[in-house]
């Protein structure tokens, strides 16, 4: 099963938002507005500036599960992405990223290893990111610490790219 299987609504309440993503290479972001690694969004937006297109796309999962830092409801947070950070990529429905009610999508994910310790399972905390390829395979795991724009990010899209 490739993860763009999985059915999530977009942060806008339509249907299917990673049919619209499917057959893209995409990094996908466990995101939060209240957060101190939330400056992170000017990055990701300059790879989604960069790379996006036909071919690739960041793509934000709100999550309010780390110290409440996502509160906002979809429109908040939707005003607050476009506001502070000119956010064009897509953003999914405020979900859980870990626990029992964890989204099926955080399930999968969550079984990737990190590229640079061999970290797997639960999320650590907001900006965990993870590089899918365009036909839904997890292909890297990135810390939350890990900038959107370390060379081993880019390097790992641009591979996914070529």
């Amino acid at each position: 099963m490739s993860i763009y299987d999985h059915d999530i609504q977009a942060l806008n309440g339509t249907d299917n938002l990673l049919g619209d993503v499917a057959g893209k290479t995409a990094l996908f972001v466990n995101v939060a507005s209240k957060c101190g690694l939330t400056p992170q969004y000017e990055q990701l937006q300059g790879l989604q500036d960069r790379f996006g297109g036909d071919d690739f796309t960041v793509v934000g999962f709100p999550c309010n599960q780390f110290l409440e830092q996502e509160p906002g409801t979809a429109d908040e947070i939707a005003e607050f992405c476009s506001v502070n950070y000119g956010v064009t990529f897509p953003l999914s429905e405020k979900i859980d990223v870990n626990g029992d009610g964890r989204h099926p999508i955080y399930a999968e994910l969550e079984q990737a290893a990190d590229v640079a310790d061999g970290h797997t399972g639960d999320i650590r905390w907001n900006f965990e990111k993870f590089l899918v390829s365009a036909d839904g395979e997890v292909v890297g795991r990135f810390a939350p610490n890990v900038l959107p724009d370390d060379p081993a990010i880019v390097a790992a899209i641009e591979s996914q790219l070529a």
